[in-house]
């Protein structure tokens, strides 16, 4: 279990660290996507969306390849695969099964490291103060 747990940390971290840095720092040009899931990226691209996915992702894929803050990192990331999962469901269906395999191995990860979230469940949660 703790190979699995490591393999699909490094494969999370890996890809959403490189695909954070790509967007941060435009190092290769990437064609939009045909119809209107190209309209939606130039949008985003327009008003800096994908400049902020692009930190969150890289910020997220880096807590995890370096396995420190990894509960913090699967949370922020956890919000940028449904965003990816529900994209891809609405407006590019040929990619749903990656990012389906995606979502996956995040939910495999929040079950491994599940005593991290377990504060969250909290029925009457009481403040530090």
């Amino acid at each position: 279990m703790k190979v699995a747990v490591l393999i699909a940390r490094i494969l999370l971290g890996v890809l959403f660290a490189f695909a954070g840095f790509v967007k941060v720092v435009p190092v290769m040009a990437m064609p939009l996507p045909p119809g209107d899931a190209g309209a939606m990226m130039g949008l985003m691209m327009a008003h800096r969306w994908l400049l902020f996915y692009g930190l969150v992702e890289f910020a997220g894929g880096l807590m995890l390849l370096a396995g420190r803050f990894v509960p913090l990192g699967l949370t922020l990331l956890a919000a940028m695969i449904t965003n990816i999962i529900l994209f891809n469901a609405t407006l590019m269906p040929k990619s749903v099964p990656l990012s389906l395999v995606v979502g996956l191995m995040e939910l495999f990860l929040v079950y491994a490291y599940r005593a991290s979230f377990a504060g969250i469940f909290v029925a009457k949660a009481k403040a530090a103060v």
